[in-house]
C-alpha cells in the first residue's frame, strides 16, 4: 500500500545506492532525493557495484476512495481524469509525471519506474461515481498522468475494466498512450465510437527505434504504434497522433516525418507539446543526455532554455505547453506546415455525452 511505501522511504531515506550505475531497460539511472524528505542514502564511490544491473518492478496496492480527479488548468483540454496507476514502468526519461511520486514519499527517479501504485478497485470506484446524480457527463481523460497501457495492464486489465464501465454508461473518454496494447480494447472503443464517445492519441516522440529504446525503454516501438493507429482507424475509432515531447536539438527535425507516417497509417488529427522538465525531471533528463548524447548535451539544453525563458522549465499557464521565443515559434510553424501537408487537423473532434445513460436507473435528461 502507499502508506507502506511511505514508511519504507521514511525509515531508510531515499535510496541513491544505484546513482551513476547504468540500468538496463530504465530511463533513469538514479534515485534523486525527494524534495519533501530530509534523509537520503548516498552510494559509496569505492563500492564494487557492477556497471550495469537490473532492477525488478514492485507493485503496491492503493486504497483510494475516489477515482475521478478534476483540474481547472486553462491549458489542458479536459477537466476530469482517472488514473488506474501511479508511476509508470515505461520509464521515459523526460516524463513530466515523475514528480508526482514525491507526494508518496518516493523518488521521481528509479522509484517512479519500479514502484508502481495500483488502484485495484478503480473500475468499481468509477461505476459508483458515474452512477451518482452529482456526476455531470463529460469527457474523461484516461489517463491524464501516467500511461494506462503500461506493461502490467496486460495482466491486471484495470484500464480495460474501466473502459467496460465507460462503455456501459456511454460516457466519452479520451486516451493518450505509447503502447500498442490499446488495440486489445478495440471492441470497447469501437462501441463507444458509435456514440462519438471515444478518441485515442498514439504518442510518438521519434521514429528512430534505437533512440526510442534509449529514451522510453519499455514503450512499444514506433513502428508498432503506427500499426496501432491503423488498426484503430480501421475499427472506426477516432485516432490521432501526439508528437510529445518534441525535444529541440534531438527530435524536432523528425516532426514532419512523424506526422506524415501517422497520416499514412490512418490518423486524422495531431497535436504537439515541446519538452518540459518540472522539478527533478530536469536533472534526470540532463543525466540521461550526459550518458547517451554527451556531444549534444549543451545544444539540447541551450535550445530548451531558449524556449523556456532562459530556464529548463516554465510552469506558467499559457507558456508551459507551448513555450515562448524564437525556438517555440519555429516549432509551431514547422508543426503547422507539416500538419497541413500531411492532411491532418490540428485538434481532435469534440466528443459527445448526449448518449450518456445510467444503467438500471432513470435516464439522465440533459438536453
Amino acid at each position: 500500500e502507499p502508506r507502506r511505501a511511505n514508511r519504507f522511504v521514511a525509515t531508510g531515506g531515499v535510496d541513491r545506492a544505484l546513482e551513476g550505475v547504468t540500468m538496463r531497460g530504465r530511463g533513469a539511472a538514479e534515485n534523486p532525493p525527494n524534495r519533501f524528505e530530509l534523509l537520503s542514502v548516498e552510494r559509496d564511490p569505492a563500492s564494487d557495484q557492477p556497471e550495469a544491473v537490473g532492477l525488478h518492478t514492485q507493485f503496491y496496492r492503493d486504497n483510494s476512495r475516489s477515482i475521478i480527479t478534476y483540474n481547472d488548468s486553462p491549458d489542458i483540454p479536459f477537466n476530469a481524469s482517472l488514473n488506474p496507476y501511479r508511476g509508470c514502468e515505461h520509464g521515459c526519461a523526460y516524463c513530466y509525471a515523475r514528480p508526482y511520486h514525491e507526494y508518496l514519499g518516493l523518488s521521481p527517479g528509479l522509484d517512479f519506474e519500479t514502484k508502481i501504485i495500483v488502484k485495484e478497485n478503480a473500475p468499481e470506484l468509477l461505476r459508483r461515481e458515474l452512477s451518482s446524480p452529482h456526476w455531470k457527463p463529460q469527457t474523461l481523460s484516461l489517463s491524464g498522468v501516467t500511461d494506462p497501457y503500461q506493461p502490467v495492464e496486460r495482466t491486471l486489465q484495470l484500464t480495460r475494466r474501466c473502459l467496460e464501465v465507460l462503455a456501459e454508461f456511454r460516457n466519452p473518454v479520451g486516451i493518450v498512450t505509447k503502447n500498442q496494447l490499446v488495440t486489445r480494447d478495440l471492441d470497447l472503443l469501437a462501441e463507444l465510437a458509435k456514440y462519438r464517445a471515444a478518441v485515442v492519441y498514439l504518442s510518438i516522440t521519434t521514429l528512430d527505434a534505437e533512440l526510442a529504446r534509449l529514451i522510453e525503454p519499455r514503450t512499444t516501438q514506433p513502428a508498432a504504434r503506427l500499426r496501432a493507429i491503423s488498426e484503430l482507424a480501421h475499427g472506426g475509432v477516432l485516432v490521432g497522433v501526439l508528437v510529445a515531447p518534441v525535444i529541440p536539438g534531438l527530435t524536432d527535425h523528425e516532426l514532419p516525418a512523424i506526422l506524415k507516417a501517422a497520416a499514412d497509417a490512418g490518423a486524422r488529427f495531431a497535436g504537439m507539446v515541446p519538452l518540459r522538465l518540472p522539478h527533478a525531471v530536469k536533472d534526470i533528463f540532463t543525466a540521461w543526455l550526459e550518458r547517451n548524447f554527451p556531444d549534444r548535451r549543451e545544444k539540447v539544453l541551450g535550445q530548451i532554455r531558449s524556449l523556456r525563458g532562459g530556464k529548463l522549465n516554465e510552469a506558467a499557464f499559457g507558456k508551459r505547453m507551448t513555450g515562448e521565443g524564437i525556438v517555440a515559434e519555429q516549432l509551431a510553424q514547422l508543426f503547422t506546415v507539416a500538419n497541413r501537408r500531411a492532411g491532418l487537423a490540428d485538434s481532435s473532434p469534440e466528443l459527445s455525452a448526449a448518449s450518456f445513460r445510467r444503467p438500471g436507473g432513470r435516464q439522465l435528461e440533459m438536453f
